[in-house]
């Protein structure tokens, strides 16, 4: 299946287990990958038999730096449904949350969750 992506698009968000990570915030990166057929738009050339990035882009940027979840589950969960909602082209979508030096023991780069959902799942 065809499919449009946007890698690591990068957010300032107030999402965290810890009262720390909701007071002074921190950096969120999302990949997507956004799968319907692309053919009519790449015949037409015509933005309506697609999905705007610009849109996509605002509608990830709200959820992250707009609403406030304890969990990286629960923001990449958002995500997929919002975005499947609101675009109907969209057939499944992949959401990818990478979370930056956590708070946690040890030393990390980064935590991430990907999930993949489909018009199915997120309607039944």
């Amino acid at each position: 299946m065809d499919k449009i992506l946007f890698n690591k698009m990068e957010f300032w968000g107030y999402h965290g287990a810890f009262k720390e990570e909701n007071t002074l915030g921190q950096r969120f990166y999302v990949d997507l990958e956004i799968y319907f057929d692309l053919s009519k738009a790449g015949h037409s050339d015509n933005l309506k038999d697609t999905v705007n990035y610009a849109d996509i882009y605002k509608t990830t940027q709200q959820v992250v730096e707009n609403e406030k979840y304890e969990l990286v589950e629960a923001i990449a969960e958002r995500l997929a449904a919002k975005i499947l909602d609101s675009y109907l082209l969209i057939d499944e979508i992949l959401v990818r949350v990478t979370k930056p030096d956590p708070p946690i023991p040890g030393h990390y780069q980064s935590v991430a969750v990907e999930i993949k959902r489909s018009r199915e799942r997120a309607n039944g």
